[in-house]
């Protein structure tokens, strides 16, 4: 130990952010506990480091006594005032020992305490970074494909993609690039964890993000979102300016912008649908695309019916149902879809439709998954 070590330590402060003083204090610890090892474990010894010099001291402690029963622990009051005077009954005596080979065991000990205070000191850089990187989306390299599991390379670390978190219907190749939602990090015995994730519907709220600056700058906001991955996601969106239309904003000129996210999203159908204080037109929004004649809410239970044209009626409902359970998620209302011809109230007229063949074709689009 010498003036070049301590040099070092401040140069590991400065570079791996290790604060020196702990540093120095857990290499005392050690140093004692490699004494007591080395030397007899029921002695009790006290470790000093210059904190200049760098120079090291070992002091034997001893319980002084007017009788000592054990010489390794303890001294005799006559004994240690031939040393100072001024001790009593009951101080710790201490006096300087200077054990053979102890600078190499020092040295050793000393050795590996930083190099595991400097590999823990790098976890918590890495776990910090991408703890503060939480929730957001990163574009990763698939490194391996194992028992259902994908590991992503991000950056430093290998982040895992359980089966729960992959999405249904998508292929995920070794060295294919891919967007993935930072789900979660912790702290391990070999280092920093991730848990990434392609249903979350953050991924879908942070592409948008992206991709839209009137989002990304606040102009619009997203106030909610529903998704079942690889199927249909349905977003809601309101302007904080008049002038915005925030559908038109999201699904961009020719629909570029929304097509863009739809694309990552290996062709997960998107319904950008427009926010609105009013209940009534926020269900009838979130059903798109199918047209809602008429929504009745019950505000006391959070219920409404939502009443279509008969014609209207497989595509408000959608495939399994997933049209209105998606619209439900989003509103946070239960919704009962009545068709018109079949729904009797005081307030509906019962009559049979004249039929539109652009409703018509909607229809058929939806039901067969055609792309005209």
């Amino acid at each position: 130990m010498n003036a070049e070590f301590i040099r070092a330590l401040d140069k590991i402060q400065e570079e791996k952010s290790i604060d020196k003083e702990d540093l120095i204090e857990a290499i005392e610890a050690a140093i004692t506990t490699a004494y007591k090892k080395n030397y007899g474990n029921a002695q009790n010894v006290e470790i000093n480091i210059d904190r200049e010099k760098g120079d090291i001291q070992v002091f034997a402690m001893k319980e002084i006594l007017e009788v000592p029963e054990n010489d390794l622990y303890q001294i005799s009051l006559e004994k240690a005032r031939e040393v100072d005077p001024n001790y009593n009954v009951g101080d710790l005596f201490r006096k300087e020992v200077r054990p053979r080979d102890f600078g190499r065991i020092a040295a050793q000990n000393a050795k590996q305490l930083i190099i595991q205070r400097i590999k823990e000191a790098e976890r918590n850089i890495i776990y910090n970074d991408y703890l503060e990187r939480q929730d957001e989306v990163l574009t990763g390299i698939i490194k391996r494909v194992e028992k259902g599991i994908v590991n992503v390379e991000v950056g430093k670390l290998e982040a895992v993609m359980l089966p729960s978190e992959q999405t249904p219907g998508e292929t995920y190749e070794v060295n294919q690039r891919i967007k993935v939602y930072l789900l979660m990090v912790k702290k391990t015995t070999k280092g920093p964890q991730i848990n990434v994730s392609r249903t979350h519907p953050g991924l879908v709220k942070r592409l948008f993000e992206s991709e839209v600056p009137e989002i990304f700058d606040g102009i619009v906001d997203i106030v909610s979102i529903s998704r079942e991955a690889g199927s249909r996601t349905k977003v809601a969106v309101k302007a904080n300016e008049p002038s915005i239309d925030p559908v038109g904003a999201c699904v961009g000129q020719k629909g570029v912008r929304v097509q863009n996210i739809i694309n990552e999203l290996s062709h997960e159908k998107i319904d950008v649908i427009k926010w609105s204080e009013n209940i009534e037109e926020y269900i009838a929004n979130a059903l798109s695309p199918a047209k809602v004649v008429k929504v009745i809410p019950n505000k006391d239970d959070k219920t409404a019916i939502a009443i279509v044209d008969d014609y209207q009626l497989s595509l408000a409902i959608g495939k399994e149902g997933q049209n209105v359970r998606l619209a439900a998620k989003l509103t946070g209302w239960k919704i009962d879809i009545k068709s018109k011809l079949n729904y009797v109230g005081d307030h509906m007229v019962v009559e049979k439709p004249a039929e539109k063949l652009e409703d018509i074709l909607m229809e058929l689009k939806e039901e067969l998954e055609l792309d005209f």
